[in-house]
């Protein structure tokens, strides 16, 4: 099982959804860091359970302990062990699950792939798994500050947010509880996660992210090609069923003459139809992307599942889940934005020295 990412700013993870702790080890990051710890801490209150009426009940508080790898506050360049402890699990709610397999869960393929499972809340398989991922990329934010990374929920099912980034007020994604910087837009996507919720049922939706001050020359021209890096770590989230950067699909429909970013003067371009890269590698202008999530697999109604001895019966979904994972989703997908540039950033620095 591969619980690591990165090559040189690297994070190792292990937890299980109803186990002692979740805990991670950060190891490349560089020494002298001053941390600004109430920031890492503020990054997992975004992501916690239990902070709106439109996120899952379960109510976990999130406080990271870190264990090594940081003194009076800086760090020293050794492994920075941390922990996250689960205090609010209730494994009574996943005893029916020890003989089923959920539809469009990990159930059955842990199952046949390990030879066993640990069905409480999903186990290794169990979306709580990106806190982990948000310590990290709380440490990474604060190594690469001069990067601006922001991600807004810019659609909710058939409600979407139609206008560019560079319209909107990014400062007020925190303003609603959807986390959509168009007030409009966000209110009519509550009502809608509102009713989903009151029918037992749930739904997805994209996270558009805007990465701002990025440096030319991160990424690499042929395997490691900084969309690519992105994009394994975005499908790398539970739940993710597509990623596009720069124009995407869109690009598809078009043709050269209108699709090429033709340069100014002093190298950057007129128009950003690129997303930030070319030829893999960052052209320093703003690179943004869209991550799709499909519906939250665990409803609370009745559907079939597969039993372990290989019959089909009806059951309902029990415990405490979102109806709509996409707003608690947006500091995972910043998280993990900046582990991919704190790893590129370190790499462009070798190379740079070669």
């Amino acid at each position: 099982m591969s619980n690591t990412i990165g090559t040189l700013f690297r994070l190792t993870t292990f937890g299980e959804s109803h186990g002692v702790a979740y805990g991670g080890i950060i190891d490349g990051c560089p020494s002298g860091i001053k941390l600004d710890l109430d920031a890492i801490q503020n990054e997992l209150d975004r992501r916690r359970p239990g902070q709106s009426k439109l996120v899952t009940a379960r109510n976990e508080k999130d406080e990271v302990q870190f264990l090594s790898g940081i003194f009076e506050g800086i760090t020293t360049g050794t492994p920075i062990g941390f922990l996250v402890p689960n205090t609010n699990f209730k494994s009574s709610d996943y005893t029916h699950l020890k003989d089923t397999y959920r539809p469009s869960h990990a159930d059955y393929v842990y199952q046949q792939k390990y030879g066993i499972r640990d069905y409480n809340g999903g186990g290794r398989s169990s979306a709580r798994e990106t806190v982990n991922w948000v310590v990290a990329g709380a440490v990474a934010k604060q190594f690469i500050s001069n990067i601006n990374i922001k991600a807004y929920v810019s659609s909710v099912g058939n409600i979407e947010l139609n206008k560019p980034y560079t319209s909107l007020d990014l400062t007020t994604i925190e303003a609603n509880d959807v986390r959509c910087p168009d007030a409009a837009t966000a209110q009519q996507m509550e009502e809608l996660i509102r009713e989903i919720k009151k029918q037992g049922d749930t739904v997805g939706g994209t996270i558009t992210c805007i990465i701002q001050n990025v440096p030319v020359g991160l990424g690499e021209p042929v395997f490691n090609k900084l969309q690519a890096d992105l994009g394994k770590a975005m499908l790398s989230i539970n739940a993710v069923k597509g990623f596009e950067y720069g124009s995407g699909f869109q690009a598809a429909t078009l043709k050269g003459s209108q699709h090429n970013d033709l340069f100014n003067e002093d190298g950057t371009t007129q128009t950003n139809f690129s997303g930030g890269i070319q030829g893999g590698i960052s052209n320093g202008m703003d690179i943004y992307f869209k991550v799709a999530f499909k519906p939250v697999a665990t409803l609370l109604q009745e559907q079939e599942v597969l039993t372990s001895d290989g019959k089909l019966e009806m059951q309902q979904g029990k415990g405490r889940h979102d109806a709509c994972v996409v707003p608690r989703a947006v500091p995972i997908v910043e998280a993990l934005a900046a582990l991919v540039l704190a790893d590129n950033y370190l790499l462009k620095n070798i190379n740079d020295k070669k």
